[in-house]
């Protein structure tokens, strides 16, 4: 005698749903269309192909990505992101805004650009400010204020250099197939091949990898003892659940 199935039970009808938390869909969804709009900005007035070699450009396409899906994800009542994918993008964000103000837009760096940098007017200095400082900073302040700490682990700040290795592999190989007139061949003035020679720009990726996992791990470490946001509603989801929230 076959034992009759039985009927599946709804999730809902053994724990109620997570409410939609609007707040974090409304401030995800505007980090995400800062990113995006300092993105198409770019590309409207610039070369496609070049915009897209940026390292600044891939990490705000992965905060488009990834916040704009988190904000779904938030007002939809689904699961977080994994924290290794969003982890991961606050890095390299991070390091976008970093490297700027303190590398680039630095008058007393080796690689000041500040100059240039200070005659961008209309939407392309608008798109610099997205890119650059808004999107970095609100990306951390969803971090801080609408996740819950406990998620990541050590071993993600090794994991996390994966993409600036593609990405340092990308640009080498962009410059090294370039004619060596062409503009913006090297995307970064501590990669130019050119000018500094592949010895030095090797010890600056060393340096910047370095840095990278020193961030990473401070990153890990700070999640391990913040407190956790205060939550309006249920608190049904565990203090240690992963991702974004």
């Amino acid at each position: 005698m076959l034992t009759p199935r039985s009927a599946a039970v709804p999730a809902s009808a053994v724990m109620p749903a997570a409410p939609p938390r609007p707040y974090a869909a409304a401030f995800r969804g505007l980090i995400a269309l800062s990113a995006a709009t300092g993105l198409v900005i770019e590309c409207v007035y610039g070369n496609v192909l070049v915009v897209l070699s940026f390292f600044t450009v891939w990490s705000n396409m992965l905060v488009a990505v990834a916040l704009g899906w988190g904000a779904v994800r938030a007002w939809t009542r689904r699961p977080p992101l994994p924290a290794l994918w969003t982890g991961g993008v606050l890095l390299c964000i991070t390091v976008v805004g970093l490297v700027f103000h303190l590398v680039l837009d630095n008058e007393a760096s080796e690689f000041d650009q500040a100059a240039e940098i200070a005659r961008l007017t209309g939407a392309k200095a608008v798109a610099n400010q997205l890119l650059h400082t808004v999107t970095p900073i609100g990306t951390a302040l969803d971090f801080l204020l609408l996740t819950l700490p406990g998620a990541l682990r050590w071993r993600h700040a090794a994991q996390w250099l994966a993409l600036p290795g593609l990405y340092l592999t990308f640009a080498l190989t962009r410059g090294a197939l370039l004619s060596p007139g062409a503009p913006t061949r090297y995307t970064y003035p501590f990669l130019d091949v050119g000018a500094l020679g592949y010895a030095a720009v090797l010890t600056n990726a060393v340096v910047l990898g370095a840095a990278f996992y020193a961030l990473g791990l401070a990153i890990v470490g700070l999640d391990r003892v913040r407190p956790a946001p205060r939550r309006p509603g249920n608190r049904i989801s565990s203090q240690r659940a992963r991702g974004l929230k």
